[in-house]
């Protein structure tokens, strides 16, 4: 049955929530699903923004009938044709005939890559071009590389509403929850949000800045991104976040992240005694993780939130542990700038981490290393703890730099 929310007056929200969806683009994990979210407005003319995944596509199709009541289905804004946001464009047009198409001209060479037997009015959009429909007038900002290059920003008048494809979206499946004060961002979906923006959108804060310097001509009130809730209100903090994200500021110049990779322990107790020793120093936000049990996305996410990382790894087939070199790829592939790491290896009989972990990071823009580096044999000895001091003294020094 149909479960529809409705947003203002004759704007509604069609989407729908999976919450069997384990992995997210069938890589990143989820502990509570993923929202699809699709928006239509009944004016003198239908129109709706982005259809859904096809997971939810039975309670979709269920919203737009009951809502369109027998009406057209005038047009489709498809802001975005990555597949679990436009997944269900066919089988509408077999419903709706009379649909014209409103796109970027890269998306509609898209549409044939994904549906080459499709046949559909198509108009493209570009930057500045709008469309009327009555009381309500959408116009269209390209939005290329946030995150795929045929993106569409979409500023609807009347509503206020900025629609902002995967810009300002989030992991996690709604709980009728459809909108949310801005105010509640930081306490409700930080962590998620941050999470989607690094491993999603985070290689590309330039064309994000781009995107955002676009929509800040206008004067929204409303974001409707297409994961997660709706923002109305207090936008400050969230606008906030995705500034600093864009510009690969961390969000906690005071913390440190430990990411340890430790096959019988020697490893994991370095990484925990340095942990104690820069709490000793004063350091307040310290989080430790195990690369082998932590996922990847959660470690790129809290690279985004600091600026500090402390990497202790095992040697392992004559390069570094295959979970820290996993870990360390993702990192290099997101193009994390301006990050300061500490390194420090164990090796029993031939140490190689070192060497491999900075052949992987070395090339990140604006990286830094502190000086002190060693070799743990097996595992950490007497004489080493000064080392550590050494090494925990630097972080700090950097911290308060």
């Amino acid at each position: 049955m149909h479960c529809e929310f409705q947003l203002d007056e004759n704007f509604f929200y069609v989407g729908g929530s999976d919450r069997r969806l384990a992995l997210f683009e069938n890589i990143y994990p989820l502990e509570n699903g993923a929202s699809y979210n699709s928006y239509l407005f009944l004016d003198d003319k239908t129109v709706l923004v982005d259809t859904v995944d096809s997971s939810v596509s039975k309670v979709f199709f269920e919203n737009v009938e009951h809502l369109l009541s027998g009406r057209a289905l005038d047009y489709l804004i498809i802001n975005h044709m990555e597949p679990d946001h436009a997944a269900t464009i066919e089988e509408l047009i077999l419903r709706h005939p009379e649909t014209t198409l409103v796109m970027s001209a890269m998306a509609a060479n898209f549409l044939k890559n994904f549906f080459p037997n499709l046949k559909a009015h198509i108009q493209t959009v570009g930057d500045g071009e709008t469309i009327i429909t009555g009381k309500r007038t959408f116009t269209f900002m390209t939005a290329q590389m946030v995150h795929w290059p045929e993106v569409l920003f979409t500023y609807e008048e009347s509503s206020a509403t900025l629609f902002s494809a995967d810009a300002f979206g989030t992991f996690g499946a709604l709980s009728g929850n459809v909108v949310e004060d801005g105010s509640l961002f930081e306490k409700e979906h930080l962590s998620e949000a941050r999470r989607y923006y690094a491993n999603i959108v985070g290689k590309y804060g330039l064309n994000v800045n781009n995107a955002l310097k676009k929509a800040s001509a206008f004067p929204f009130k409303r974001i409707a991104p297409l994961h997660g809730p709706v923002y109305e209100g207090n936008l400050s903090s969230l606008l906030a976040y995705y500034s600093k994200w864009a510009n690969y500021e961390p969000e906690d110049k005071e913390g440190v992240v430990i990411a340890y990779a430790s096959i019988y322990g020697g490893t994991a107790n370095a990484a925990d005694i340095f942990a104690t020793k820069l709490a000793k120093k004063g350091v307040k936000n310290i989080k430790v993780y195990d690369v082998s049990k932590t996922d990847s996305s959660v470690l790129v996410g809290e690279c985004f939130r600091v600026k500090h990382i402390a990497l202790f790894s095992s040697s392992y087939n004559a390069g570094v542990f295959q979970k820290m070199e996993d870990f360390l790829s993702d990192l290099s592939h997101h193009v994390v700038k301006n990050r300061v790491f500490a390194v420090v290896e164990n090796g029993s009989w031939a140490p190689s981490a070192s060497k491999s972990i900075h052949a992987i990071i070395d090339n990140l823009p604006g990286a830094t290393f502190l000086p002190t580096t060693f070799t743990i044999k097996s595992v950490l000895k007497e004489e080493q703890y000064d080392l550590l001091d050494t090494l925990a003294d630097e972080m700090v020094a950097s911290l308060k730099a």
